[in-house]
């Protein structure tokens, strides 16, 4: 079996740290260089000629880190390893898996070409926006679930009257593995936009008085949807509302959004790294489910027991 090496991308340098360490290596030896225009110049510090390379890199904001980690992939091909996996913890562009509109990018198609005309062997990612995007690359994609990471949590909690909420029709097949796991009732908050990021009006579908809901998504952005969700199930009677969601993307307003919302808690994970610190969000790491993972891929044994 050839030797594993893990490597990061600026973007992900402390989660790649704690997965490097979790799977018992340590994180490897890259500089990202930057000419004065912006130009990026990865290189590797070691040999990697026949290692099997897991490069750690989460894409947002996506420009600069979608090329760094389409860089570092080439650079590990051109330094002769022996296979080249790409860690997206966070994969960006997701939400762009349609034309919803006409004259549109498909651009979760268009990112997935470009990291797989880098050179890449396999992709590992977590929560991916729509499932439907692993039948973009046409190598092999691992998609790890966020809910191995919440569902200790949230028994920890020993809520007494739990139930799941999708803060949008788009995500019911999410919330209801929730509620099928803990064997408990869901609800949909089914919202209508105007325009992204800007919610026209939104309705509970479903009986939350006195229950202690939580509502489930991939990712938070600015926080509208779960601000706004949480305010409509507090109308309604429910008793306290939490949130939890994979990615903490958590972009313009979405720090004094989630400070001024009904919101008890907010947790996500650290697949990207977060701004700032709140009272109000909860930071859980995804880090030994890589570990776990990479050992899988690397010693060719099943990650179904990753799955909850």
């Amino acid at each position: 079996m050839s030797e594993v090496k893990i490597f990061s991308g600026t973007n992900s340098q402390s989660l790649a740290e704690r997965i490097a360490k979790n799977y018992g290596k340590k994180l490897g030896d890259l500089t990202l260089s930057k000419f004065s225009d912006g130009e990026l110049s990865p290189s590797f510090n070691e040999s990697i000629r026949g290692c099997t390379v897991f490069l750690v890199q989460s894409t947002t904001p996506p420009s600069d880190n979608l090329l760094e980690l389409c860089l570092m992939i080439d650079a590990a091909k051109r330094a002769s390893a022996y296979k080249v996996c790409a860690v997206i913890p966070y994969f960006g562009y997701a939400r762009q898996d349609r034309k919803d509109r006409p004259r549109v990018s498909i651009a979760a198609k268009a990112i997935a070409n470009m990291i797989t005309s880098a050179g890449a062997d396999r992709i590992m990612t977590c929560d991916l926006h729509a499932g439907q995007i692993q039948g973009f690359f046409d190598i092999p994609l691992d998609h790890l679930n966020g809910s191995a990471i919440f569902v200790p949590y949230l028994n920890s909690l020993r809520l007494p009257d739990m139930i799941f909420a999708a803060p949008d029709v788009g995500g019911v097949a999410r919330a209801r593995s929730y509620a099928k796991h803990f064997e408990v009732e869901m609800v949909v908050c089914d919202k209508y936009r105007k325009r992204a990021n800007e919610i026209a009006s939104m309705q509970v579908i479903g009986d939350v008085e006195g229950k202690d809901v939580i509502l489930v998504d991939d990712l938070v952005d600015t926080a509208g949807t779960l601000c706004k969700a949480a305010e409509m199930v507090m109308e309604k009677g429910a008793n306290s509302v939490r949130a939890v969601a994979t990615h903490g993307v958590l972009s313009g307003k979405a720090y004094e959004n989630i400070e001024n919302s009904a919101l008890e808690e907010l947790v996500i994970t650290d697949t990207i790294t977060p701004k700032q610190q709140s009272s109000k969000i909860k930071v859980l790491t995804v880090a030994d489910l890589f570990a776990k993972a990479i050992h899988a891929v690397t010693g060719n044994t099943s990650i179904s027991s990753l799955f909850i």
